[in-house]
């Protein structure tokens, strides 16, 4: 079963006075980079949130945001009496000199900086559990998401590899014609540029044995085959984090394909090479999206 990377979630709970709300999304990446905002009374804890995060999502880019509601009651804030009292005399003593008023002055005092702040209060260890279990929602449907996009993308990749292995099939038929064809124009050309009788036969036989070695691909097939079976095999794998390893083979599948075209001199395999490439691009840019 695969996991793709991609993939959104969110919980809501009401616990005592105060709402939780996290809202978790995730997209592919190489490694796990994680975007955190976090209100004031969860910043103690951010380190176990991180953790929580890692743990849980393993890989990709991840927006975590959370919010906190106070329910019923006011935020608690507090007042810098020190700071009114020294904005106050400052404005007493020149309210003097201009003759002003000061009855009305409060006001205006407490909308001046730093005088009004709120409280930096901590979450309670009991808060942050419940904070938790609203964290964890919000990671189970995410992975939920996670879950059924990766049955699309394992569906898809199971039929760009069955291609490839249909083409490679394919090239196994047209193999032994494509040798008999080159030896036939190797003989063809000696023949109108050196004369039939002027031949050496041994000789033509040990190079033709030899250059047929050397575009030989019968172990690029044996190869490209085991490839696509180990492929379906980490597909099928309980293990999760598999995007890495499939990452890797995908690039041994090209390189099997690649030799293969270089050594066809054959229209017919030719083809078959474009069509395993235009499957393998497909699969390359699928499997991207795995966890």
């Amino acid at each position: 079963m695969l996991k793709s990377m991609t993939g959104f979630g969110r919980a809501e709970q009401t616990v005592g006075e105060k709402t939780f709300m996290v809202e978790i999304k995730a997209l592919n990446g190489k490694q796990f980079e994680l975007q955190l905002k976090l209100p004031a009374l969860l910043r103690p804890y951010e380190f176990e949130i991180r953790n929580i995060l890692q743990d849980q999502l393993t890989r990709g880019s991840v927006d975590c945001y959370v919010n906190i509601k106070q329910n019923g009651t006011s935020k608690p804030v507090n007042i810098n009496t020190d700071l009114i009292k020294a904005y106050y005399k400052q404005i007493e003593t020149l309210a003097g000199e201009l003759n002003i008023d000061t009855n009305a002055v409060l006001s205006s005092l407490l909308r001046l900086p730093e005088v009004v702040t709120p409280t930096m209060d901590v979450l309670s260890e009991g808060d942050f559990k419940e904070f938790s279990l609203v964290l964890q929602a919000a990671l189970k449907e995410l992975n939920l998401h996670r879950v059924e996009e990766g049955a699309s993308i394992e569906k898809d990749l199971l039929n760009r590899i069955e291609k490839i292995k249909e083409q490679e099939e394919h090239i196994l038929v047209l193999e032994p014609a494509r040798m008999i064809k080159i030896k036939e124009e190797i003989h063809q050309l000696l023949t109108e540029h050196v004369g039939k009788e002027n031949i050496d036969g041994n000789r033509l036989e040990q190079e033709l044995i030899y250059y047929m070695e050397k575009i030989d691909i019968h172990e690029e097939q044996i190869r490209l085959r085991q490839h696509c079976e180990y492929f379906n095999e980490i597909m099928n794998g309980p293990e999760e984090g598999k995007g890495k390893k499939m990452s890797f083979l995908l690039q041994e599948i090209g390189r099997e394909i690649n030799t293969t075209g270089s050594k066809a001199y054959d229209a017919g395999i030719q083809k078959c090479v474009v069509k395993m490439k235009d499957e393998l691009e497909k699969a390359k840019e699928q499997v991207l999206n795995v966890l």
